[in-house]
């Protein structure tokens, strides 16, 4: 009940305030301990100093309304590199970025994305292939519809 209050204060927040009309909810996990932890992000990226004011924001209601008691932990964060995508409008920001990828059929997957299309994605990647006596590098696009994808992680490159 309690998730469903503060995803309902950010989707206002997020319509009504101009400084975070380009913010979204990805995700919320409410721990046993009262840990909150809210990952929101946005299409250029989530600064330190949007967080902070996003957590003043939520605490606020919080303990004026005591939805979680005296003693609690609320983070607020962008979802960071290791978690994986979740929603689509993730994905955009991420384009020339390897990703690795479970489809929900369980076939593993690793491309580059190359294009966000409105129900999909469409990666490449280059594959060596036997050809006569000698191996050809060829590069494979994948399109894969959001509905495929079980997970998605985005790979970090230190070249």
């Amino acid at each position: 009940m309690t998730e469903q209050k503060i995803e309902a204060l950010l989707e206002k927040l997020f319509a009504e305030d101009e400084e975070f009309q380009h913010c979204f909810l990805v995700d919320m996990h409410l721990g046993i301990n009262k840990k909150l932890e809210v990952f929101v992000d946005s299409d250029t990226g989530i600064k330190f100093s949007e967080c902070q004011k996003i957590s003043r924001y939520l605490e606020g209601f919080i303990d004026e309304e005591n939805w979680l008691g005296e003693k609690y932990t609320l983070e607020v964060s962008s979802p960071g590199v290791s978690n994986p995508l979740k929603m689509p409008r993730q994905y955009p920001k991420n384009i020339g970025r390897r990703l690795e990828i479970v489809k929900t059929d369980g076939e593993h997957l690793e491309g580059k994305l190359v294009e966000v299309k409105p129900n999909g994605i469409l990666i490449e990647d280059k594959v060596r292939e036997k050809v006569g006596k000698r191996k050809v590098t060829k590069t494979v696009q994948t399109d894969l519809a959001f509905d495929e994808i079980a997970k998605a992680v985005v790979q970090i490159s230190f070249k």
